[in-house]
């Protein structure tokens, strides 16, 4: 009865999920929202890079997408600062 019930509430959220990506996109233009382990990335998309060639290739895109909000978090004295100095090292230089 549990695997019931936990399959109609699973079903549920993706149902809300797949709606509110949609009212995001609809709102923002598609690509708006980049979801982890997505394969439908966008080849197209303009990015900086971080200047570490592995997390350039672990994004998936090459680097950080230009002119959209990035969030970089993580426990403290984890690199977060020194990440984003690098990054903003790398604009500079386009």
């Amino acid at each position: 009865m549990d695997d019931k019930r936990n399959n109609a509430v699973s079903a549920e959220r993706a149902k809300a999920l797949a709606a509110a990506l949609s009212q995001i996109e609809k709102q923002f233009g598609k690509g708006s929202v980049m979801r982890y382990g997505d394969n439908q990335i966008e080849h197209d998309i303009q990015v900086c890079s971080t200047g570490s060639l592995g997390l350039d290739i672990a994004l998936g895109v090459g680097g950080l997408p230009r002119g959209r909000v990035v969030e970089v978090y993580g426990p403290e004295s984890s690199g977060k600062t020194t990440l984003t100095l690098q990054v903003i090292a790398e604009m500079q230089k386009l």
